[in-house]
């Protein structure tokens, strides 16, 4: 005769609530792991900036410096003209983000709400272009740029990157999820295109635009190969260019100074994250997954 031997519920919940368990565990321990992998250089970096060079050099290393000593701080804006390099970080930024969201923002309205030739060609070829490295395309926008003359000009570093596959791609998405029956409502009123996009599909998109704005910010405020290139006069660099001037200083680099000047870099664009990130995180999530 056999006999069957049934397992108590309360000892299978109990497995299933430990099986449920481990992964989280696990989850936890990953996100903590990749938080000191990335997080202990941006803290030794705001440490180290205070430290004077002895205290830099020293052997085993030492995290806290001495005394928070303000002198590299104030030998890189003497040696460097820091406070102009961070009016042209700040206004490019401002500027180059600013024209990337309105350009997306034009493009992708005109992906989805308007009917042209070719309509479905025209956004092939654009997330065509998030196939290409940028990188090949520096030998053709430099040789524009200097056949116009606007090497060492803002101009030169702002109009080759204006135009935003990415942020075009993000805003096509999530307007296709947008109900059209507010749009035609807005259009047997009379509004004309540029009234349904500024008063009706931009007030929908906030979650959309804060997260392309937020991106564009990032990438123009850390852009340092083109800003290279196109400009050597110091009055037109922008923070991470101007970084270059301090590596080499008397024929030595003072590490203690270009560590202050890059924590003048990093801390700005680091808070905007910060302050933001839900906004972006809710940005990439709304609608980019509609076809």
């Amino acid at each position: 005769m056999t006999t069957t031997r049934t397992v108590p519920a309360p000892t299978v919940g109990v497995a299933r609530r430990a099986g449920r368990g481990r992964p989280h565990l696990a989850t936890a321990a990953a996100l903590l792991v990749a938080t000191v992998v990335l997080g202990a250089p941006l803290v030794w970096m705001v440490l180290a900036s205070f430290k004077t060079p002895g205290e830099l050099y020293q052997v085993p290393l030492q995290w806290l410096p001495g005394q928070l000593d303000l002198a590299n701080y104030a030998q890189a804006a003497s040696t460097i003209p820091l406070g102009r390099l961070l009016a042209n970080s700040i206004g490019l930024t401002i500027a180059g983000a600013g024209l990337k969201v309105a350009l997306g923002l034009c493009c992708a309205y005109a992906l989805v709400f308007l009917d042209f030739p070719f309509k479905k060609l025209a956004f092939a070829l654009v997330i065509a272009t998030l196939m290409v490295p940028p990188q090949i395309t520096i030998i053709p926008n430099y040789t524009f740029v200097a056949s116009l003359g606007w090497l060492n000009t803002y101009q030169g570093i702002l109009v080759p990157g204006l135009a935003s596959a990415f942020g075009t791609f993000l805003f096509r998405q999530h307007f296709l999820t947008l109900p059209r029956s507010v749009l035609e409502a807005a259009e047997l009123d009379g509004a004309g295109h540029w009234s349904k996009l500024w008063r009706f599909v931009v007030p929908m998109s906030t979650p959309t635009l804060a997260a392309v704005a937020l991106v564009s910010v990032v990438t123009e405020w850390n852009d340092y190969l083109w800003p290279f290139l196109v400009v050597d006069d110091p009055a037109k660099m922008t923070l991470p260019v101007g970084l270059t001037l301090l590596q080499s200083v008397d024929g030595m680099t003072n590490w203690g100074v270009l560590l202050a000047a890059t924590v003048v870099v990093t801390l700005p664009i680091l808070l905007v994250f910060l302050v933001l990130q839900r906004r972006l995180v809710a940005g990439l999530t709304a609608g980019a997954v509609t076809g």
